[in-house]
């Protein structure tokens, strides 16, 4: 059974996909059942790879690394980073070159909107979660 907000990815070919509505069942893809991608939250490499959540006027900055940024390179880079905030979630898509970094502005929370979370996912090292 899924869970919404899952990511599953192909082993075969590569294929990624985010549960938007969670049911029973299993994800195929390439006629193998597809690996969920577990999300990480320590980082023991020399590469940083957990994101980072700073509040800033309006929203929020999530950055990948907090020392020292991930590699933005052609072969490793960082493909998504994502911020959940309440009931919303918002994404940006990242290209090879760009910052390892997104800006999200978001209107004033309620009060019940709970802590910021972000996840990310690098093209090498999968699913990270702040």
């Amino acid at each position: 059974m899924t869970e919404q907000f899952q990511v599953y990815k192909c082993d075969v070919c590569g294929n990624i996909v985010e549960v938007l509505h969670a049911n029973a069942g299993q994800l195929v893809c390439c006629g193998q059942p597809m690996t969920l991608q577990e999300p990480k939250t320590e980082d023991a490499s020399t590469e940083k790879h957990v994101p980072y959540i700073e509040k800033i006027e309006g929203g929020y900055k999530v950055r990948v690394g907090q020392n020292a940024a991930h590699p933005m390179e052609e072969k490793h880079y960082i493909e998504w980073i994502e911020l959940t905030v309440g009931d919303l979630v918002a994404k940006t898509y990242l290209k090879p070159g760009e910052k390892p970094e997104a800006s999200f502005y978001v209107g004033p929370c309620c009060g019940k909107c709970g802590e910021p979370t972000a996840r990310e996912y690098c093209n090498v090292h999968g699913l990270w979660k702040s």
